[in-house]
């Protein structure tokens, strides 16, 4: 029998892991199989049959064909699918943010949270499907007029991670609607239940008021047919959210071919505490930072300076706030628990080697640090590590799970240093209530992140701004504020009205 969860969203099962368009799921099974295991407690989920490359290439011609219909599309009516769509999941919010949590393994607050982001995009992207704007510039040449507009690109290749199974999904794919594209998507192979059932809310909405195809799906049983999607030039865009080291291949890839990619990568972020921060905003921060979706944000916190006057007293704190946390990690789908599994056996493994290394290079494990293993599931206690210094190979390298590293720093300067002194770039935080400190911050001198904030965490960014990061997590914008160019293709266009033909350098053409 299928899990509830999956009976809420009429899932069985066994389920097809294409989405072919015309209202058709490939029938395909001899492609391979993937088992979404619940990481509560092992147990298999479900079978996902997975796609084929003749799949694949009928997802490719018939995303090709709708693009044909959908650029023609005025922006305004792309906006009114966008918002069905954002409709629909509103209606099955509740059952597929519990989907979100069992089969990824966040709480079930931040599945239902994803889900709502996913609303939030929705909306954000039917109100920009009115203000697709482009400049008008004044030509140097009489009687000429210039201007830019913005046309689709066509097809859009998403690759999205298992920590965000839905929302990285919505964030590209309803963006890419108004714009005019077609999105062809291929989600993490932990997580391809959650994204079956986004497809068949949004799809059955978009089907049920006349809307052609704009959504595609393929799950693929190992790598080939990912890598043919990076490699194909019939997609103009690949937006992929991940590890650096895949990033940086599927960068190369892309650029290879002459195509554009949308990277969102790791990330290693700081909070930086000074002495004037306000604990009572600070402390609730840093711990939801630092274990919220059990460290498997590519924003969590995973690194915080504390100056020396309050250095004790902000551990202390911590070690008590993470006492309790402990009490309540456990089944993701009880609104109860605060913190769940880690996705994956091999997620566990990382996060005791981290532990390892890090009392190897001198660390001492403040609290947690341990797994579970008295029960059933990937569950660790979050550890507090004290004692390391910014240059340890531990602290540089991003370790997807929810280990805190905490220093010491005498002087702001040095502190907003080191915080910039890793690979990666994408959020970064101060907790302070002096003016200068702040400004400091945020100064051309100060974060090196793609985003920086005041007494605010590192993670739980809003949609209406650009999210994305600098350095090794990519420099890729999704989301809100002008992240829509990304899904265009810009052209400049000048029109002479005049009778006369003014060349270029003052060229003349006696004729």
């Amino acid at each position: 029998m299928p899990h509830s969860v999956l009976t809420a969203l009429g899932l069985s099962a066994t389920e097809s892991g294409t989405y072919l368009g015309n209202g058709e799921w490939s029938t395909t099974g001899d492609a391979g199989v993937l088992e979404p295991v619940n990481p509560t407690d092992g147990e298999v989920l479900a079978r996902v049959q997975a796609s084929s490359q003749a799949d694949y290439e009928r997802i490719v011609e018939r995303a090709q064909a709708a693009f044909k219909i959908w650029r023609k599309t005025p922006a305004p009516r792309r906006g009114e699918a966008v918002r069905l769509c954002a409709d629909a999941l509103r209606t099955h919010k509740d059952a597929l943010g519990s989907l979100v949590a069992l089969e990824m393994g966040k709480s079930k607050p931040e599945g239902d949270g994803e889900v709502q982001e996913m609303i939030d995009i929705g909306e954000f992207a039917v109100g920009l499907s009115r203000q697709l704007y482009g400049l008008t510039m004044h030509s140097e040449r009489p009687g000429h007029r210039m201007y830019e507009q913005w046309h689709p690109l066509g097809l859009v290749g998403v690759i999205s991670a298992f920590n965000f199974p839905v929302a990285v999904w919505a964030w590209n794919s309803f963006i890419a609607a108004i714009c005019g594209n077609i999105t062809i998507w291929k989600p993490s192979p932990k997580t391809p239940l959650s994204a079956i059932a986004s497809m068949k809310i949004c799809n059955e909405a978009l089907n049920k008021a006349g809307f052609p195809d704009i959504f595609f799906l393929f799950n693929d049983a190992g790598s080939d047919l990912a890598q043919a999607f990076v490699d194909d030039r019939r997609i103009a865009l690949v937006s992929f959210t991940g590890s650096t080291r895949v990033g940086r291949h599927v960068g190369e890839c892309v650029a290879r071919r002459m195509g554009r990619s949308l990277l969102e990568l790791g990330g290693n972020n700081a909070i930086i505490v000074d002495p004037t921060a306000d604990l009572k905003l600070a402390i609730p921060a840093i711990v939801f930072g630092a274990v919220g979706t059990a460290g498997q944000r590519c924003t969590t916190t995973r690194r915080l300076f504390v100056h020396e006057s309050i250095f004790d007293d902000v551990l202390a704190k911590l070690k008590t706030a993470y006492a309790q946390v402990e009490t309540k990690i456990g089944d993701p789908t009880d609104a109860a628990n605060l913190m769940g599994p880690l996705n994956s056996r091999e997620g566990v493994q990382a996060y005791l080697d981290a532990i390892e290394k890090a009392k190897a290079s001198g660390g001492t494990i403040e609290s947690g640090g341990r797994a579970l293993t008295e029960r059933k599931g990937n569950f660790v206690l979050p550890a507090l590590v004290s004692g390391l210094t910014n240059d340890a190979e531990v602290v540089q390298t991003e370790t997807f799970a929810p280990i805190l590293y905490v220093m010491k720093y005498s002087d702001l300067e040095d502190a907003i240093e080191m915080q910039n002194a890793v690979p990666q770039g994408l959020s970064s935080s101060l907790f302070t209530t002096d003016l200068r400190a702040s400004e400091q911050f945020l100064s051309a001198w100060g974060s090196d992140c793609g985003i920086a904030n005041v007494n605010i965490g590192t993670s739980g960014a809003e949609i209406g701004g650009a999210f994305g990061g600098e350095k090794e997590t990519g420099g890729g914008r999704e989301s809100g504020s002008d992240a829509w160019r990304a899904y265009m293709r810009r052209q400049t266009n000048t029109i002479n009205y005049s009778d006369a033909l003014p060349l270029a350098q003052g060229i003349k053409f006696d004729l």
